[in-house]
């Protein structure tokens, strides 16, 4: 019998398993761009900084009343912000060259704004309006910063921080890829809500945290480093390059992946392209520098120095008398300075005047007027900035105007601060003084204002004899009559009476002495004086008996001059206060 063949199924036979080498689990792409991104904010964070405070710095320095330009630039510049912050929105689907390109442009506007804002000065005399405009374009750029950032991050971040991007967020800029939101690697798994949210939070605080530190830095940088070492033009150039290769190196390097070959090639062009302009005007700034001062003082600029406060200049050649310009403004007039010193200190001379102090004067031209007395033994003069006195004493123009008189041994010359040396002056003054005579810019200028103050005119009380007499020049008496009188009403509420009169005779062409200039070429048509005395009894305006010839002054001047300004009084004014300054007209 024939059994019937069986068919046997076959037999699955077991492979053994492929052992496949293990890969090292890498960070997510998140994690790794982090430290370079807040590195970067960082950086342009000091730069943009940077950027403000020069604006700041050089708008004060050419149009003046620092509180008005710094008032003015940061207010235009926070606004721009919010409106950068805005338009970032529709630069969020090419986040990442749309970071690069704004870092490049902040770096070039920002970079050049100081040697720009310089130019219109010199060439067209109007920079108000550039400085309003510079301020807008900046502000709008670093605006844009920090949400472009944000979207890049959250593109580049792991489970946690890709599930805390909007869906419009997600797709990554320049590259026409997309990334799904909230999937984790090969997972799929959703990150969870919460967790989505605290890391979100926590990149914003990490954003904001290296942008306020970076601010810390820069602000500290332009004082310290960069005005010192480099100057304000050299100053922004370099930090222009420092802001575009940051941004660009961030761009081109770490968020190389979402750009096309097209993009990559037009960031490239244009960062160069920046470095090179940049570069140019660094290595052209000197010539710059000199071409925009000959516009300004004309041909005749002999010395030229920055010192820690201010530029100094001096114009005119040696065989004629010289003018000095501190900051832009003329200080002296070689031809008619002699007009202002004259009224300003000899009328202060009528009476004991062994011991003199002279506020500011760095010039040297009122303590030659007051040298001219035999019978003033010590003479102290109290300048801010050893640079002014260091030239007016080794220029042989300078120092043959003011009669040598800083290598005079009755002169005594104190490099401080005047409101904080006279706070200290009952510790190291063993003698009251006769006369103290006050030769400061004018008032509205901004960094004088305190030392027209009540509380100042109170310290110049203190180191007074009671039968002192304290001589200041307080502006123009015709052009500026509030700011005159404000000084005179300021002067009676710290305790004295006082005795107003004006010099006429200006030099034609010329910025009026330490006033400002209002942009006309010309100053005002007088210096306004007052003479102070402790008490109620205004003195009485006069010349000493053994006072020396005088070219401009008189008793039969003296009358007329303060007639002419009693003409301008107005009516009562309030005195001007360290916290409430009312010099702003």
């Amino acid at each position: 019998m024939i059994e019937p063949t069986v068919t046997m199924p076959p037999k699955r036979v077991r492979r053994a398993p492929v052992r496949r080498p293990v890969r090292r689990s890498e960070p997510p792409r998140g994690t790794r761009v982090r430290f370079p991104v807040l590195a970067v904010v960082f950086v342009c964070a000091a730069c943009g900084l940077v950027y403000e405070l020069e604006l700041v710095a050089l708008a004060s320095y050419l149009i003046g009343d620092s509180v008005t330009q710094a008032s003015v630039v940061l207010s235009v510049m926070v606004f721009a912000m919010g409106v950068g912050s805005l338009l970032a929105k529709r630069l969020r689907c090419r986040a990442a060259v749309g970071f690069g390109l704004v870092e490049a442009g902040l770096a070039l506007i920002g970079g050049c704004s100081a040697m720009v804002l310089y130019a219109a000065f010199a060439w067209l005399g109007e920079s108000r309006y550039v400085v309003v405009a510079f301020s807008l374009a900046i502000g709008v750029l670093i605006g844009a910063e920090i949400p472009l950032l944000m979207a890049l991050i959250q593109r580049t971040a792991g489970p946690a921080g890709a599930g805390s991007a909007s869906g419009s967020a997600s797709r990554a800029g320049g590259s026409g890829r997309t990334r799904r939101t909230g999937r984790s690697g090969r997972s799929g798994r959703q990150a969870p809500l919460g967790e989505r949210d605290d890391d979100a939070a926590g990149t914003v605080a990490d954003l904001f945290a290296a942008d306020y530190v970076g601010a810390l830095v820069g602000g500290l940088a332009f004082p310290f480093l960069l005005l010192p070492w480099l100057g304000q033009l050299t100053g922004a150039l370099v930090t222009g390059a420092v802001n575009v290769v940051a941004g660009g190196g961030l761009v081109l390097w770490v968020f190389r992946r979402d750009l096309t070959a097209r993009s990559r090639a037009l960031l490239v062009a244009v960062n160069v392209s920046v470095l090179a302009v940049l570069a140019t005007a660094t290595m052209l700034v000197d010539d710059f520098e000199e071409a925009a001062r000959r516009a300004v003082y004309g041909e005749r600029v002999r010395v030229a120095v920055q010192t820690e406060l201010q530029e100094v200049v001096v114009t005119g050649g040696l065989e004629g008398p010289p003018d000095l310009f501190l900051d832009g403004r003329l200080r002296v007039a070689g031809e008619g300075e002699y007009r202002y010193h004259e009224a300003l200190v000899h009328p202060a001379m009528n009476g004991p005047h062994a011991r003199v102090l002279i506020v500011g004067g760095g010039d040297g031209m009122a303590a030659r007027e007051v040298l001219r007395y035999p019978g003033a033994r010590a003479v102290t003069v109290v300048e801010l900035d050893p640079g002014v006195v260091r030239l007016a004493r080794t220029d042989p123009a300078l120092a043959t105007l003011n009669a040598q008189a800083f290598r005079d041994p009755r002169v005594r010359v104190v490099h401080a601060d005047a409101f904080h040396w006279l706070r200290g002056a009952t510790s190291h003054v063993q003698e009251r003084y006769d006369v103290v005579i006050s030769d400061l810019p004018d008032p509205g200028i901004t960094p004088s204002t305190k030392l027209y103050s009540q509380e100042f005119y109170g310290l110049v009380a203190r180191v007074l004899t009671p039968s002192g007499r304290f001589a200041v020049h307080a502006g123009s008496v015709a052009d500026r009559p509030r700011t005159y009188w404000t000084v005179d009403a300021t002067l009676r509420a710290a305790g004295f009476a006082t005795r107003p009169y004006s010099a006429s005779g200006r030099t034609p062409g010329f910025a009026a002495g330490p006033d400002r200039s209002g942009g006309t070429g010309q100053g005002p048509a007088d210096w306004g004086f007052l003479l102070a005395v402790p008490g109620g009894r205004p003195p009485a305006l006069g010349l000493a008996p053994d006072a020396p010839r005088l070219r401009s002054l008189g008793e039969g001047t003296l009358e007329a001059a303060a007639r002419r300004a009693e003409r301008d009084r107005g009516d009562e004014l309030p005195p001007s206060t360290l916290v409430h300054p009312r010099y702003g007209d």
